[in-house]
């Protein structure tokens, strides 16, 4: 079974499934993976201008953004450049200047966005391009782990801004999720 989009919505195989809900449900417990502060603002702002755009309003201002959520404004500015180094935003200068989306809110991914900001997502220093860690000789965990990083990795991939939207959830739906397992060969 494979990601496929139906009504706008991502539908997600069990796998990626289960990497979501380990990022959201066991972090109850635990801290396990976790978007920085600033992954989530840049997050924010692209949904915000994925708006804009699509309700023809055009760019918005870093101020304008920064006080839509309450997020500092010269955080905010420095997000905002980096999303635009990476050629994920425009700016534009003068009067009626700000920022837009470079591309359609349907074609720029979460990880992305998330990439942008933070760099290469890894869960584990194993799973880095260089690979190595003092247990590498011993450790009995190194492929699993890199099939979860890789299924994050493909969610974050299949998520579009143009997907992200809130979607309230019920104690059944929430607890659904948490009870699902997955068994990684």
């Amino acid at each position: 079974m494979t990601c496929q989009e139906t009504e706008g919505k991502v539908e997600l195989n069990t796998t990626e499934k289960v990497a979501i809900t380990a990022g959201r449900y066991l972090g109850k417990f635990r801290t396990m993976l976790k978007l920085t502060k600033k992954a989530d603002y840049a997050l924010m702002a692209m949904k915000h201008l994925a708006d804009h755009a699509r309700e023809g309003t055009g760019s918005a201002s870093a101020k304008d953004v920064a006080d839509s959520f309450g997020i500092p404004p010269e955080a905010l500015a420095k997000i905002l450049q980096r999303l635009a180094k990476a050629g994920l935003l425009q700016s534009q200068h003068g009067i009626n200047g700000g920022y837009r989306l470079a591309r359609a809110a349907h074609t720029i991914s979460a990880f992305e966005v998330i990439q942008a900001i933070d760099g290469p997502l890894f869960i584990t220093s194993c799973v880095t391009v260089r690979g190595e860690c003092d247990q590498s000789d011993r450790c009995n965990i190194r492929e699993p782990l890199r099939k979860v990083n890789e299924s994050i990795e493909a969610v974050l991939k299949r998520i579009k801004i143009s997907h992200m939207r809130e979607e309230p959830e019920t104690a059944e739906t929430i607890t659904a999720k948490a009870s699902e397992l997955v068994t990684i060969v």
